[in-house]
């Protein structure tokens, strides 16, 4: 399937997807429309494990298209539908079933940031920046996406000024994994992928499942649940074969079931 908005290219079970809207990746209809399509594709694609999410050229997003927005409320319920494409759009990236790194070429703003946020893990180019701008541009929204990461100050202080912060202070506070000079940071990106492509795909799934899952229960019943995941595990080919491997000293073969 061809998008305007992103390339895929798929190697070695990982699927790279790269933002490219010039100048500056803002998110338009079009750009969620397709962005949905493209990970709810990924997550159904046996050949893909992994997904590697970047932008082209030096910015991943400078967030929503606000020439856009100007004329978007024309009939009854189209403020409405937009919201619901705009939720689903971050969403389609926190559901898909396979592991999402997101490699931050450059910065990423607003809708940007909680697009990078909605990842699973975080590489960012030392020259890149993040913000939410939203209260300069007549928006809201986003708070939602910081505060999970982010202390409470932290985060108001950020949306309240709108200010840049240096994606090494996101590094320091333990936001994202690594931050890398550019022209390391999709190799390392890449090399995550690999690792991870070559686990269980199986195994993979369930436990992303499960850290989507466990996200807002308590500890408790969030520890019951990965059990249960285990229990079903247990009665996988690949469960199987990963304890045999461990025991025999190889690298195990995973089949997928």
């Amino acid at each position: 399937m061809d998008f305007e908005q992103y390339k895929v290219a798929v190697t070695e079970g990982v699927a790279t997807v790269t933002f490219d809207r010039p100048p500056v990746n803002a998110m338009n209809r079009q750009s969620r429309e397709e962005l949905i399509q493209v990970f709810d594709m990924l997550s159904d694609t046996d050949d893909v494990r992994v997904v590697v999410l970047t932008g082209a050229g030096k910015m991943f997003s400078a967030g929503a298209d606000i020439k856009e927005r100007q004329g978007i409320a024309k009939e009854p319920g189209d403020y409405i539908r937009h919201n619901r494409l705009t939720r689903e759009f971050f969403y389609a990236v926190t559901d898909c079933t396979k592991p999402v790194i997101a490699a931050a070429n450059g910065p990423a703003m607003g809708a940007g940031l909680a697009l990078i946020l909605s990842c699973d893990i975080i590489l960012a180019a030392e020259d890149a920046f993040f913000s939410m701008p939203e209260i300069d541009v007549g928006l809201a929204g986003g708070g939602a996406f910081i505060t999970q990461y982010l202390g409470r100050s932290f985060a108001r202080g950020m949306y309240f000024t709108g200010r840049r912060v240096p994606a090494e202070e996101f590094y320091r506070r333990g936001v994202i994994e690594a931050c890398l000079p550019r022209n390391q940071l999709l190799p390392a990106a890449l090399d995550m992928a690999r690792i991870i492509a070559a686990k269980s795909p199986v195994a993979m799934r369930e436990a992303k499942r499960a850290f989507n899952t466990i996200a807002e229960m308590p500890r408790r019943d969030a520890y019951r649940f990965e059990q249960g995941i285990t229990v079903a595990l247990s009665h996988t080919e690949d469960a199987r074969e990963a304890q045999a491997a461990f025991v025999e000293k190889r690298k195990p073969v995973f089949k997928g079931r």
